[in-house]
């Protein structure tokens, strides 16, 4: 088996640890010290943040939508395919080496998303840019950390807590949704959001979609 060679490595702003990109062949894999964070043979779970969110707002014209963490791309190239030509993308990433990266040694793996002018790219935190909109997109989906149990960043828990649900409530539009991935189970957040006031739904997947692999949780509030 081909070994796993470090290509680079990042300073999470604010934080004491750091991103380090690897890469075994035509395989990716972003790690935060022995916990990989994302593989680039994974994808499934990131898909059905978009697409389970698309089910919800898919008849309204124009769609605006922002993304929390650009990761490798899997939920922005799962949600351009789907979206209308008239829709506008929002991604905030706070890493700017991870955009980097997208642009540079995982190309492959990006096909092309970043140019798509529907897309928009800030270098950024996600929550800033929360807490500066007001019912201004028809979804939000955040795929930032490893969901409300913070790993990479503990200011990200500002985004799942009361105050940070309040605000991502209020920077949607009427009947739009909410979207937050998790790498498990978290019956408490499940009722930090309906306390915020969302109608919400938990929906069980599989990191491979439906080739299996490690179950994730993508919840899913309607404003």
């Amino acid at each position: 088996m081909l070994p796993w060679i470090q290509l680079d490595s990042a300073p999470i702003p604010g934080e004491a640890g750091e991103l380090r990109l690897k890469q075994r062949g035509s395989e990716f894999s972003i790690m935060l010290g022995s916990n990989e964070l994302m593989n680039s043979r994974l994808s499934g779970s990131e898909e059905a943040l978009a697409t389970l969110s698309h089910d919800r707002i898919k008849d309204r014209a124009r769609p605006q939508i922002l993304i929390g963490g650009l990761g490798m791309g899997f939920t922005l190239r799962a949600a351009l395919a789907i979206l209308p030509p008239d829709a506008s993308v929002v991604v905030a990433e706070l890493v700017p080496a991870v955009i980097a990266w997208a642009r540079g040694p995982m190309t492959e793996v990006f096909k092309g998303c970043l140019d798509d002018p529907r897309v928009t790219i800030h270098q950024s935190d996600v929550s800033a840019l929360i807490r500066s909109s007001k019912a201004k997109f028809d979804a939000i989906l955040l795929d930032v950390d490893n969901g409300p149990d913070g790993l990479t960043r503990q200011s990200n828990d500002g985004l799942y807590d009361f105050n940070g649900l309040r605000a991502s409530r209020d920077a949607l539009r009427k009947g739009g949704v909410l979207a937050v991935w998790s790498s498990g189970p978290d019956a408490s957040f499940t009722r930090r959001m309906r306390d915020c006031g969302f109608q919400v739904e938990a929906v069980n997947t599989r990191a491979n979609g439906k080739r299996g692999g490690a179950r994730h949780v993508i919840w899913l509030g309607l404003r």
